[in-house]
């Protein structure tokens, strides 16, 4: 039985089905273990809608597209959200202090061993706590995730992590500075304006590969994924924290460092893992940010997305919190010891192939 769009057996073929099933209850059993643990910490479960106005207002997130025909025929733009992140924070604006969420979430442009169309992110907030402890959230996790599996190790792509050590915390200026020799930080004002050809300077002095049109943005992440992600979450967990300002729309200042904000990764054997703030609730700050993200989107892809209005006007309510997102079926592949993302979803989404 053939998938005659992809040349290759379907997922649904018996034997493939199968190969793939140990993974995919082995993902039945992490998520029922995270459930019950969101419960003993007092969370409530919460459940928000894949059609929204806005999808989301970074640059290099791409959405799909769809629109709501009304009965007089009138049709309404919409867009399948790439995270739960509006829902959930309008929720905290109605008063939950601590909400979970399991969302099918959806990126366009992406699909590979590590990415696909639509897959599940765990989100979770909470209320008056500082971004600090979503990190012991995470490795309290990630460690369940690995005792639910079975497993004392996780590996990928030839690198190992003990799920159970304590991770190692590591700011993004150092892990440029270890791993590229780069000083960030002499690159970004008090204000958190970025120059670019301070960056491109140490880049050329470095002999990392740039393009004459490459903007600050474009440097950072040529750095991040060329000299500093292969090298985190070897041996243990690695939670790279502290990034640019500019790197972080939807977070806020440290109170230490303007230049930098609450935002930290989590990796484990190269793989990013869950991606975290300590939450910006400056409604007008929050508008220059999603704007300059889409001035840029509009500069490299030529389109653009809608602002959620109605999530802006939340932040005008929503409490001080801290929320972090997860993605659930990358886990459960270091857990469960699966080499790509579809072996863990129980019904992949078609290949398709654009000429």
């Amino acid at each position: 039985m053939i998938d005659r769009r992809t040349a290759s057996p379907a997922w649904w073929t018996p034997s493939i089905h199968s190969d793939r099933r140990p993974f995919l209850l082995g993902r039945n059993r992490i998520q029922a273990a995270f459930r019950a643990r969101f419960a003993a910490w007092d969370f409530i479960e919460v459940d928000t809608a894949t059609l929204q106005i806005s999808p989301g207002n970074e640059a290099h997130l791409h959405a799909f597209a769809t629109a709501a025909i009304g009965h007089d025929g009138t049709s309404v733009p919409l867009y399948l959200h790439t995270s739960p992140e509006f829902a959930c924070k309008k929720l905290l604006a109605a008063g939950e202090p601590r909400i979970a969420c399991f969302a099918h979430v959806y990126r366009n442009r992406e699909r590979g061993p590590l990415h696909h169309p639509e897959f599940t992110m765990l989100e979770w907030y909470r209320v008056g706590e500082g971004y600090e402890r979503l990190m012991e959230d995470c490795a309290a996790l990630v460690a369940l995730a690995a005792e639910t599996a079975e497993t004392r190790r996780f590996s990928h792509a030839g690198k190992t992590a003990d799920p159970f050590a304590e991770p190692e915390r590591l700011s993004v200026a150092d892990a440029f500075l270890r791993h590229a020799g780069i000083d960030l930080l002499a690159t970004i004002s008090d204000s958190g304006a970025t120059d670019r050809d301070a960056l491109a300077e140490q880049l050329i002095a470095n002999h990392i590969r740039m393009a004459a049109d490459d903007t600050w943005a474009d440097l950072f992440s040529r750095v991040i994924v060329e000299k500093v992600e292969p090298h985190l979450g070897q041996g243990r967990l690695t939670i790279l924290d502290r990034y640019p300002v500019a790197e972080a729309a939807l977070a806020r200042p440290c109170a230490d460092d303007p230049r930098v904000a609450e935002r930290f990764e989590v990796y484990a054997c190269g793989v990013e893992l869950a991606n975290a703030f300590g939450e910006l609730t400056d409604a007008a700050e929050q508008r220059r940010r999603f704007e300059a993200e889409m001035a840029e989107k509009t500069r490299v892809y030529g389109e653009t997305y809608p602002l959620d209005e109605d999530f802006l006007s939340a932040m005008e309510l929503m409490p001080e919190a801290s929320g972090i997102a997860l993605g659930f079926d990358r886990l459960v592949m270091l857990a469960t010891g699966a080499l790509r993302i579809d072996q863990v979803i129980w019904a992949p989404v078609a290949e398709t192939h654009l000429g």
